[in-house]
This record gives structure tokens, C-alpha cells and sequence, in this order.
């Protein structure tokens, strides 16, 4: 029995059971468990593998809240590809509704161009007209754990990345003056990214 499991380490007790008992050889399956050699089960890929293995087709998508100097609650949306860290999208809007988020992802993606996964947090915005429109697209929606921001990391530092480098300089009056300033910074962003000597920012820049 130890020859055999050896030799077929895929092989368990009942499929060496079966295989004794067709040579003849009266024995219960417990006992061939009993006496076959421990091994430690092979490990399940990492959720770090799966993003590296499937960085090229995988975007993600998150949300932030900006308040303006009127004490208005501003949402933006961005839609991060892995591969490159670039910033496929983005949008602002005060209510964002499950049309509205169904609307960023059509508009991300035009024709042929959606990523195989999509990877995002559990908030209920992400509703079932998000969740058709996705399905549409053929994109395959991978869902976050409750309350494991890291598990969305790219999208979460670059967010922090905004809000350290942009947001936390700038007073933003109003829906168009927030849109306005992130697409500088993203302009900035995507350029630096595809030229890592370039990381100078010059002060009041996004303004």
C-alpha cells in the first residue's frame, strides 16, 4: 500500500481499496487509510496569485466620498486597470444610483475592451441593474470579503494617493470643480506611471 500511494501520491484509500480488492486481497477501506503515509494537502493558490496571475485582464472599481466647502457629499468613481495602474475612468456625481454606476461601466469599457474580472467591495450601490449591465458585458464580478479593503488594494492606494497628493490641497467648490481637478490629476497620474523618472508635482498644480 505505501509503494502504491508512493508511486500514485493522487490516489486515496478507497481507490487503492478498489485496487486491492481486485487483486484478491480481503481488507476494509479503514485500514488501508490507517496505514497509508500522511501527506500535507497541496496549498490553494493565494489571493495575491490570483491578482498577479490575472493582472492583465482585471480592472477594479471603488468609490470615494469628497466634501465641498459647502458641506455638499460628492461621490467619485474610479475604474483602475491592473496591468499598467492606470485610471481607466472616472466620475462624479452626488447620488450614485445603480443606473448611474451601470452607465460608468458601459462608458469605461466601449465595444471589446471589458476585462475579464471585475474587482470591487460589497456596497450596496453595486445593485442588480449594476450587476445585469455587468453580466451583459460578460464581465465576471469578483466580490470583496466584508470589511478587507486590502483585498482591493490597488484601487484603495491610488485613492489614498488622490487624497494625500490632490484632494487634501484644494477646497472643492462644487460637482465640475471636483471633476475638473481629478482630471488633472489623472492626467498627471497616467503620464508619471508610464514615465517613473517623472513624480514632480508642482505646488498648486490641480487648482
Amino acid at each position: 500500500m505505501s509503494k502504491d500511494s508512493q508511486a500514485n501520491p493522487l490516489r486515496g484509500a478507497p481507490r487503492i481499496h478498489g485496487e486491492l480488492l481486485k487483486l484478491g486481497i480481503e481488507v476494509s477501506q479503514a485500514t488501508v487509510g490507517r496505514y497509508l503515509p500522511w501527506r500535507p494537502k497541496v496549498p490553494s493558490p493565494t489571493w495575491r496569485s490570483f491578482l498577479h496571475n490575472h493582472m492583465h485582464e482585471t480592472a477594479a472599481v471603488d468609490m470615494f466620498v469628497v466634501v465641498t466647502a459647502t458641506f455638499q457629499l460628492l461621490y467619485a468613481l474610479v475604474v483602475l486597470g491592473h496591468e499598467r495602474r492606470k485610471v481607466i475612468h472616472f466620475d462624479v456625481t452626488p447620488n450614485p444610483t445603480q443606473a448611474w454606476l451601470a452607465r460608468q461601466i458601459t462608458e469605461a469599457f466601449p465595444w471589446d475592451t471589458a476585462p475579464r474580472f471585475l474587482l470591487r467591495d460589497r456596497d450596496a450601490s453595486y445593485g442588480p441593474t449594476f450587476c445585469d449591465r455587468v453580466q451583459a458585458m460578460a464581465i465576471e464580478q469578483v466580490v470583496t470579503a466584508p470589511r478587507s479593503p486590502w483585498q482591493n488594494a490597488y484601487v484603495e492606494r491610488i485613492i489614498g494617493s488622490i487624497r494625500r497628493e490632490c484632494l487634501n490641497h484644494v477646497i472643492v467648490s462644487d460637482e465640475h470643480h471636483l471633476r475638473r481637478v481629478l482630471s488633472a490629476y489623472f492626467e498627471y497620474h497616467n503620464h508619471a506611471f508610464e514615465h517613473p523618472s517623472v513624480y514632480v508635482i508642482e505646488e498648486n498644480r490641480f487648482c
